[in-house]
């Protein structure tokens, strides 16, 4: 049978074949090329020879591309780019679907879960991200886990039955068979092929549910800014749950089957993750989460063309091209570090969250862990229990930390990617001690949200204020809004912080109020 799909509706097939008539890697990631004479998938930027636009359809996805009955590219790696900007631009039920499968949580709860985490049935559900996207949850899982299998079929010495079961399948009889579909060879023979990227199972764990000490390279689109990255993790280091080294940021993660740690260097083409302690089931999760963290799906080019083209951003673009906005691996972690962040310094909210930390958060094992942290953030239960113990500071705010944490742990408020941004910021803000500072602030971590103007915060006021930019009106900048927060931000700390010009950083702090 020919395989054949139909170029998805959203996608203008006369902008996407020039894109790849010109192998532009820019959008590599962002819609995938189906060529019908030979059956195989791949992205833009392929150095194979251009196919005639007669034989070729556009899809936005791997999974259509597979459900079609394509295989992928063994030449170009069409699952191997950064991943789509769009699922963070749209607040649309199939971007919001796509955050969570890219977390895993089909592989774990299946259509049913997702269904009732975005609040709508299984079949309405499929019937949307089919129309869509051109696979339903069930092919878009399998697909996210196909490229967790290649990954660690090239990139590890993993057991191919340990692999299998890491990735999501069922079994390993079903493992062998997507793999064969998607790639065309089999699991061993791509192995062959691998790419040398260490490995090291730890000895520690349990041997049937092992831990790994992963060690790979993160895919980023171009242009990219590691040291604006650096610093904003570097400077909000909460010691116990990160930890800085200069070069390094390391952190423990709180994953679905456990905890891990995970260490990332920025260089100017990629980062470098070194993941450690994590169960085999949840490396694709915890993959999702830092490139996410780290924003590096974002599209960059269309964001700084955008504001470049505006005169009065013109120049802060220029200085610092390819910002990113710093995402978040846990919604209830990011709210709380930014509530006992509020009205304080940066150097006072580090001391609490440290306090905190130290004092609920769990342990972590450092024979599987291996990094320079000892704890995880503390649950919402264990905040909400014994946070009064710890907290110190206003009784007022003490009272809202505690009172929002039982909400978080009663399930009366969702913090996952899936929640739709308006929603998200309207029930923050019906909470106690919250206002629009925080549940913008949130919502553009938590979500990846790139409209997110932080107009009521103290040192993006006074930048726009000296550089005559009026925040009145920023319609014009939508929908890249979150960034010129960043530019705004890195504009007035460039001069101050040593660590934006590739230098150690300083004991120096910025203060940051809310509203």
């Amino acid at each position: 049978m020919t395989p054949a799909v139909a170029t998805a509706p959203d996608l203008d097939f006369e902008r996407c074949y020039r894109a790849v008539s010109a192998r532009d890697s820019r959008f590599d990631g962002q819609f995938f090329v189906a060529v019908r004479t030979t059956g195989i998938y791949c992205r833009p930027s392929c150095p194979a020879v251009t196919p005639h636009a007669e034989n070729v359809d556009f899809v936005v996805t791997a999974a259509a591309a597979q459900q079609g009955g394509f295989r992928a590219c063994r030449r170009c790696l069409p699952d191997a780019v950064p991943g789509s900007p769009r699922w963070n631009l749209s607040g649309d039920l199939a971007s919001r679907a796509m955050r969570l499968i890219g977390d895993g949580l089909v592989d774990r709860d299946g259509v049913d879960g997702l269904s009732a985490a975005l609040g709508y049935s299984p079949r309405h559900l499929t019937r949307v991200l089919t129309e869509e996207l051109g696979a339903g949850p069930l092919a878009l899982a399998r697909a996210n886990r196909a490229t967790n299998a290649r990954i660690l079929i090239e990139c590890t010495a993993m057991s191919m039955a340990d692999i299998a079961f890491a990735s999501g399948f069922a079994s390993v009889g079903q493992f062998n068979d997507t793999v064969r579909e998607v790639f065309a060879r089999t699991p061993s023979e791509m192995r062959r092929r691998r790419s040398g990227t260490a490995l090291r199972r730890d000895t520690t764990a349990d041997a049937d549910r092992p831990a790994l000490r992963v060690r790979l390279k993160l895919s980023v689109r171009q242009p990219f800014s590691p040291e604006w990255l650096t610093w904003f993790l570097a400077g909000h280091v909460i010691e116990g749950l990160e930890h800085f080294d200069g070069t390094t940021y390391h952190r423990s993660l709180a994953l679905p089957a456990g905890a891990a740690t995970a260490s990332l260097t920025m260089h100017p083409d990629h980062v470098s993750a070194d993941i450690s302690g994590v169960d085999v089931r949840d490396l694709g999760t915890a993959v999702h989460r830092l490139r996410r963290l780290l924003d590096l799906d974002a599209d960059i080019v269309a964001v700084d063309e955008s504001l470049g083209n505006d005169p009065d951003l013109a120049p802060l673009v220029a200085r610092r091209p390819g910002i990113r906005v710093p995402g978040a691996v846990d919604g209830f972690e990011t709210l709380m570090r930014t509530m006992l962040g509020q009205q304080i310094s940066l150097a006072a909210a580090r001391t609490h969250g440290r306090r905190l930390v130290a004092a609920l958060g769990e342990p972590l094992d450092p024979d599987i862990t291996g990094a320079p942290v000892t704890h995880q953030f503390p649950t919402p239960a264990a905040v909400a229990e014994r946070g009064h113990t710890v907290l110190t500071g206003p009784k007022r705010r003490v009272a809202s930390i505690i009172a929002v944490a039982r909400t978080v742990a009663e399930n009366e408020i969702s913090l996952h990617t899936g929640v739709a941004a308006e929603e998200m910021r309207e029930h923050l803000m019906a909470l106690p001690g919250i206002g629009r500072w925080t549940a913008d602030y949130v919502a553009m971590r938590v979500l990846g949200d790139p409209d997110v103007l932080l107009d009521t915060d103290l040192i993006l006021r006074r930048r726009a204020e000296h550089l005559g930019l009026d925040l009145a009106d920023t319609r014009r900048w939508s929908p890249w809004r979150s960034y010129v927060s960043m530019h705004l931000w890195h504009d007035a700390l460039r001069e101050t912080e040593p660590l934006l010009h590739g230098e150690r950083p300083s004991t120096t702090t910025t203060h940051e109020e809310t509203s």
